[in-house]
């Protein structure tokens, strides 16, 4: 079983930025789609963001769009979220995924997840 490890979670003041790391280990996997959820108090877990194995045909919350940035370095089996102009709406746990699923958008798309890492945005 893959697993997957969230770290740079944090307390941050509105507007600023941080960047969250994914890292996978375990057994090898065949090219998955990786994606980046986040789930607040009283919520549902919601997507927010997922790049493709070849790291093109990235997709966005359209709330985090030009604020969010996802990518990955396969070679290091690492996946990252950098997330920038943060507002008080982002504070969530943020969890990565990975899976095979064709809607990108779904959590059921994802077979493998981290145990994720807090997100707080507040002044």
């Amino acid at each position: 079983q893959v697993q997957l490890v969230e770290s740079g979670g944090g307390l941050v003041h509105p507007g600023g930025s941080l960047r969250l790391s994914c890292a996978a280990s375990g057994r090898t996997v065949n090219n998955p789609v990786m994606g980046w959820f986040r789930q607040a108090p009283g919520k549902e877990r919601e997507f927010v963001a997922a790049i493709r194995w070849t790291g093109t045909n990235t997709y966005y919350l359209d709330s985090v769009k030009g604020r969010f940035t996802i990518s990955r370095d396969n070679a290091k089996n690492t996946g990252y979220l950098q997330m920038n102009s943060l507002k008080p709406d982002d504070t969530a746990v943020y969890y990565c995924a990975a899976g095979w699923g064709a809607n990108f958008y779904s959590r059921t798309s994802y077979n493998y997840w981290g145990q994720g890492t807090q997100v707080t945005v507040s002044s």
